[in-house]
């Protein structure tokens, strides 16, 4: 078991016994505010056993404050233990409620959360201790989980926090946005949409070469020049030709749409 540092229990064990017992018996305002402050290096030092993440430190002050003040409203001078030994186990029970209740992009059922940060911090203890990365076997033994378990609550701990899609990502091409990963429109069924449209309207309102060189425009995609060569026609001539028959397109759509 973890003991807070010897400062930090004898900053609230320096007239506390004291205080405790007269609020117990009192409940005054003044008195547990007093025993707040005496006793918050203890909560800095609970903070601290989950402070290895992403969340920020003074958040998790402020939580394990929280179970701070409910040990002292709830702890008993009478019971024969110490105020740090209640207290200790109230913080981190607080601390772990925000982290299951609040700090999950995807929350995971409640059992393989509680899992997953035991397993997070059986890990860091770990490897401090023997300064390398623990195997999987070594930290289910110390958690006293399965090596199944283990493995689950490591899958759980990714769900801890989401990545924004604009986030930059490396990829083997360079670094890209994480959204540029994800499936686009694929804009060929707008054009294929589009020539199957033309095709329609094509069909009784333009000529058979105004039909082509439409074609050749708008699906071959080739340039007057181009299309010019291919028709044997003049590019001017490819123009004036597509700029008629584009006047047929429109109206023969304009009246369609009246008609509907």
């Amino acid at each position: 078991m973890l003991y807070p540092p010897r400062g930090h229990a004898a900053a609230g064990h320096e007239g506390g016994t004291e205080l405790l017992e007269r609020f117990a018996r009192t409940r005054e305002p003044a008195l547990r505010q007093e025993l707040a402050e005496r006793y918050l290096p203890l909560a800095r030092f609970a903070a601290s056993r989950y402070a290895s993440g992403s969340e920020p430190f003074d958040d998790l002050q402020q939580v394990a404050s929280i179970g701070l003040l409910n040990a002292i409203d709830r702890f008993d001078p009478d019971n024969g233990s110490g105020f740090s030994s209640f207290a200790l186990p109230t913080m981190h029970g607080e601390l772990r409620r925000h982290f299951r209740d609040r700090s999950w992009a995807v929350r995971p059922p409640r059992t393989l959360q509680e899992h997953a940060l035991l397993v997070a911090r059986t890990t860091d203890d770990l490897e401090a201790r023997r300064r390398r990365v623990p195997t999987v076997e070594e930290v289910a033994i110390a958690a006293k989980l399965s090596v199944a378990a283990v493995l689950e609550a490591r899958e759980a701990l990714a769900a801890r926090q989401a990545t924004s899609l604009t986030a930059i990502v490396a990829i083997d091409d360079g670094d890209v946005e994480s959204d540029r990963r994800h499936g686009v429109i694929d804009g060929g069924f707008a054009r294929a949409e589009a020539r199957a449209t033309v095709a329609a309207l094509s069909a009784g309102a333009l000529t058979r070469r105004e039909r082509e060189i439409v074609r050749l425009r708008f699906e071959e995609d080739l340039t007057q020049s181009e299309i010019g060569t291919a028709v044997g026609l003049s590019q001017m001539h490819v123009s004036r030709v597509l700029r008629g028959a584009m006047v047929k397109l429109r109206a023969v759509a304009s009246s369609n749409a009246v008609a509907q």
